[in-house]
């Protein structure tokens, strides 16, 4: 029988390295919520807490880190979302474990996406961590890092102090995993068996984190969920950032690096905003994203996994239609014969192209008709294919999924970005777009293969078909949908062809988009 409400002194009480932190249960999980694990200067690196008397009451959320922009709701039959107080002093962590005892459980730490400059810990109703505590028998925490301006802006040409300001995000996510470390076991945590996990930009940082020398024994698993994207990123840095700090000077008007520390946040923020802009249309680095230096070796295809790593499992993943997925349907499958589908593609690309795309499109994915190509990833994927073969060859415990289940919006919709998050972490009853019908069953084999995997390394388990690790040669993908089952580089002659055929127009309406925003 699960537990009622206790919010106790004496029972929800745990100490941690720098004082007693107070928390509560509901039906049965302990939750600690805004536990502060480190402090920072704007632009400096994360530093520990100073010990506090008395108890610390960690029952609210924390402050999460400022937006470039006035958050505003949209997309939430997509993607329900919460929105947050906001401050710089955000670094903090939330954590939910089924007893705070010595059990030594599996811990989960998850990184958020929204690229490097937005999200939050708490900002997905999906990332919410009691189901995975009481399912999966677990430690979930979850972590809040500076973004954008704050996290990831290089001012390391004036001076020492500011020598890792351009990854100053992700310092303060290595901070949380020291905190982890330090604390977890507290929490009925195993400190030595640490998965970090993320979706999107969550997922970029777990690669990052492989990247960091100073994160080295402090995870054991790793989870990227679609957040392998190099190929439309700028190449590296052209310079040291002083081009990037002279246009905020004079756009502020100030007159010495220092008063960018102090100078109040919309005002930085807005002027950020501006020369993202600038750059951005000239395809120049504008920041925003780690950069390589002596705290990080940079993006692995390009520079190499670091050899540091090669012990640690990883699982590298996709949805089938990840952000193409958000935009509107300019057709309706289910009132398109295949005919009229074939004749759409091929006034777009012409009837060579449409029939070479077309048929091996048939052949990656059978079930689906010809217009979902227009719908299917050309952004994530390309990427992913690389990325899996020089991981393989550094650990033979890599393995793939994607998440290609169909979902009950506009009459059938491809799966977006996101979609598999809520499956992942048990929650899929917190989303209105599912099919009741198949959702308990998918979910079931996604959770616990998580769950299998965090515990030994090894996502395998009695309710998927047999699911083998990859090769540089053979990258076996899990396919979640209806009838779950395992693919070898079932799509690896389709992919380039697709991008081929896409990129031109997604990079043609992305320059209209700019150029609307500049007017």
């Amino acid at each position: 029988m699960r537990q009622a409400f206790l919010c106790d002194f004496g029972k929800t009480v745990v100490e941690t390295t720098k004082g007693k932190i107070l928390g509560y249960v509901t039906e049965g999980i302990k939750v600690f919520k805004g536990v502060p694990y480190a402090t920072a200067r704007r632009f400096h690196q994360p530093e520990a807490m100073k010990p506090w008397k008395g108890v610390k009451d960690t029952t609210s959320f924390g402050y999460v880190c400022p937006l470039l922009e006035k958050p505003r709701a949209n997309g939430e039959l997509f993607v329900p979302h919460r929105y947050w107080p906001m401050d710089e002093d955000c670094l903090n962590l939330n954590i939910w474990t089924p007893e705070c005892d010595n059990e030594k459980r599996p811990v989960l730490v998850w990184l958020h996406g929204g690229g490097y400059e937005s999200g939050s810990a708490i900002e997905q109703i999906a990332y919410e961590g009691e189901n995975m505590a009481r399912y999966g028998n677990v430690v979930m925490v979850s972590v809040n890092h500076r973004l954008n301006v704050l996290g990831y802006f290089d001012l390391s040409a004036y001076g020492e102090e500011y020598e890792n300001s351009a990854n100053a995000g992700n310092a303060d996510i290595v901070e949380a995993l020291r905190w982890v470390h330090d604390n977890i076991a507290g929490f009925g945590g195993d400190p030595e068996n640490v998965t970090v996990f993320g979706q999107s930009g969550g997922g970029g940082k777990v690669t990052n984190l492989l990247q960091t020398p100073a994160a080295d024994g402090l995870y054991a698993k790793a989870v990227n969920m679609s957040g392998v994207l190099q190929s439309l990123m700028p190449e590296e840095p052209e310079n040291d950032g002083k081009s990037h700090v002279e246009f905020l000077m004079k756009e502020l008007g100030l007159t010495k690096v220092r008063e960018l520390e102090t100078v109040p946040y919309e005002r930085l923020a807005t002027a950020y905003t501006r020369l993202k802009v600038a750059f951005g249309e000239q395809g120049r680095y504008f920041g925003n994203r780690p950069c390589p230096n002596g705290y990080y070796v940079g993006e692995p295809v390009r520079n190499g996994f670091r050899k540091e790593t090669a012990h640690i499992p990883m699982i590298v993943s996709w949805v089938f239609g990840e952000l193409v997925a958000f935009s509107s349907p300019e057709f309706d499958r289910n009132k398109m014969n295949t005919a009229q589908q074939t004749d759409v593609l091929e006034k777009l690309w012409g009837k060579a192209d449409a029939d070479k795309v077309i048929a091996l499109f048939k052949e990656a994915y059978p079930h689906r008709p010809p217009i979902d190509i227009l719908r299917s990833d050309f952004i994530f994927r390309p990427d992913i294919i690389p990325y899996v073969r020089a991981r393989s060859r550094v650990n033979p415990n890599t393995w793939v999924y994607l998440f290609d289940h169909d979902l009950p919006i506009y009459g059938g919709q491809v799966p977006w970005h996101c979609a598999d998050i809520p499956y992942v972490f048990h929650n899929a009853d917190v989303v209105p777009t599912i099919h009741e019908d198949i959702t308990e069953r998918l979910q079931e084999q996604m959770f616990q293969s998580l769950m299998a995997f965090v515990r030994t390394g090894n996502p395998n388990h009695e309710g998927i078909p047999a699911w083998a690790a990859c090769t540089p040669e053979k990258e076996t993908v899990m396919v979640f949908d209806n009838e779950t089952h395992a693919r070898v580089n079932f799509d690896h002659e389709l992919v380039p062809e697709v991008v081929r055929v896409m990129r031109p127009i997604f990079e043609a309406q992305r320059k209209e988009r700019m150029e609307k925003a500049q007017h």
